[in-house]
Formats: structure tokens, C-alpha cells, sequence
């Protein structure tokens, strides 16, 4: 399958959807963060599963929709749920709407998740600034590289902007609530990790675990384009577990949802300030 292709034709469809409206910045909302759309104004919702070549997403807590308005005074397209490898797709599908995305204009990339808390000091309900990535998923990469959008072998060496980094920081200081700044392991899932597993995890540098985000990540920064990203603790992901513990999705959904208020509010005030 012609995937250059592919976008382009996803993307004109979503350009109609919109009538010609540029969005600034995408936004990816992960499981259970999807409430911050509701704060996205003159909303124009554009489903999956109406986009042509588009996967529809089946994870829970993901809607599966475009949203494309106005936020902060920024037009704006969200995710309102993403694709995963999990799901059964291919990674050229799982970025294909980072790809439309890129295709559209967007100056910048904010990608969410919910994760569980290797580190010992993370707390569910916790908000952790994603500094650097461990990805244990296929690269999106892999194939025939788009010369046009970016190079052969892009530079990883800052995936996630400090720019973007120190600015967050600047606003949760100011506001008055604590974030956490660490490393993010990215599996396929969909089974929870062993405890033998979140030890490993730990001792190679993880602070949090998921099962998303890094492909969405490694295309933007193929593009050039400068990513912030940031987990919603939903979990501790020890390895002492009392032996009727049990990993349960409903309640990382749950847990993300407690944390989305401030979410919306840290992202809101960092698009306000670009």
C-alpha cells in the first residue's frame, strides 16, 4: 500500500471536514483523559471511522474522534483516544492520524497517557513530565523513510522538548501542584507487566510504564516537530504485590479521570503561553 498516499488522502478529507481551518498543535489524549476536549470551543468532531484508511480505536476510555477547535486561543486537533499496537494494527496505522496531523501543519505535538509507577515516589494521581523514552515497540520508522517529512536516522537525543519541559515546570510552579519529571517504558501490552517485569523495568531507568506514546513521539520528531508529554500515575507498578492484588483497567480509567482537571489546566496555560 502506497502509506504517503494513504495520508494524504485522510488528510484532505479531514482539511474538508474542517473548511480549510490550520491547526497550530495536536494533542493526543490518552485512556480516561479524554474530558479535555470538553474544553476545546467551536468543536467540529470528526470520527475514525469516517476518515478514509483511518483504524478506529477499541481501547477503553477511548472515544475514537478528531476534535478540531479553538483552545487557548489556538486551533487545535485532538485525539480523542489513540491507536495501539495491542489493537491489532500495524504501526503504520497506529501513526497515521500523527502522520495526518504532521500532514495539516501542526507546530507542535502534546501526547498524554495513563501509566503505572515504577518509581517507588510516584503516587497514583500523580502527573509526570515524560523526559526521555525507553521503547521497546516496532519502530514506526522501519520501511521506506518519507525523505520529504525527515531524514533516514533522526536525532533522538532530545525526543521530548526542554523548552516545552522548563515551560510546564515554570506554570505547575506557579499554579501550586507538584509534577514529576522521569523516564517512560514503552510495551506492547495488552497484558499488565509481571512484577518481574516492573523490576526489570526500573533497573534499566524506567520511572513509569505504558503501552502507548512512543511511536506517536518518534514520527513528530522525525517531522521535526517538538513534542511535550506527560502520564497520569493511574497504578503503582511495584514488584511486592500482596498475592490477591490484581491489575484492573476500569480503575486506571478511573484514576486517569481523578487526574484530568489538572491536565487540562497545566496544558491549557502552556498553549496560552506559545
Amino acid at each position: 500500500m502506497d502509506h504517503r498516499k494513504e495520508i494524504k488522502d485522510a488528510a484532505s478529507c479531514v482539511l474538508e471536514r474542517i473548511c480549510g481551518q490550520k491547526p497550530e498543535l495536536g494533542i493526543v489524549l490518552g485512556s480516561g483523559l479524554g474530558q479535555l476536549a470538553d474544553s476545546i470551543e467551536n468543536q467540529i468532531v470528526i470520527p475514525y471511522g469516517s476518515i478514509p484508511g483511518f483504524p478506529v480505536s477499541t481501547a477503553t476510555g477511548h472515544k475514537g474522534n478528531f476534535i478540531v477547535g479553538t483552545l487557548a486561543g489556538k486551533t487545535v486537533i485532538a485525539m480523542q483516544g489513540r491507536i495501539h499496537y495491542y489493537e491489532g494494527y500495524g504501526m503504520a496505522k497506529v501513526v497515521l492520524p500523527i502522520r495526518v496531523m504532521i500532514e495539516l501543519g501542526i507546530k507542535y505535538l502534546f501526547v498524554s497517557n495513563a501509566a503505572g509507577g515504577i518509581n517507588f515516589s510516584y503516587h497514583v494521581g500523580d502527573l509526570m513530565i515524560i523526559k526521555d523514552h525507553i521503547n521497546l515497540l516496532p519502530n514506526p520508522l522501519i520501511g521506506p523513510n518519507f525523505d520529504e517529512i525527515g531524514p533516514r536516522f533522526p536525532d533522538m537525543t532530545r525526543p521530548y522538548d526542554p523548552s516545552l519541559i522548563r515551560l510546564a515546570q515554570r506554570i505547575a510552579k506557579k499554579i501550586g501542584f507538584p509534577l514529576q519529571k522521569g523516564v517512560y517504558v514503552a510495551d506492547t501490552g495488552p497484558s499488565y507487566e509481571t512484577p518481574a517485569e516492573y523490576k526489570f523495568y526500573r533497573i534499566i531507568g524506567g520511572d513509569a510504564v505504558g503501552m502507548s506514546t512512543v511511536p506517536e513521539v518518534i514520527v513528530a520528531r522525525h517531522a521535526g516537530i517538538p513534542v511535550f508529554g506527560i502520564s497520569v500515575i493511574t497504578n503503582e507498578a511495584h514488584d511486592d504485590y500482596a498475592e490477591d492484588y490484581e491489575n484492573d483497567g476500569d480503575d486506571v480509567v478511573a484514576a486517569a479521570n481523578q487526574a484530568a482537571d489538572e491536565m487540562t489546566t497545566l496544558i491549557t496555560k502552556m498553549i496560552e503561553s506559545l
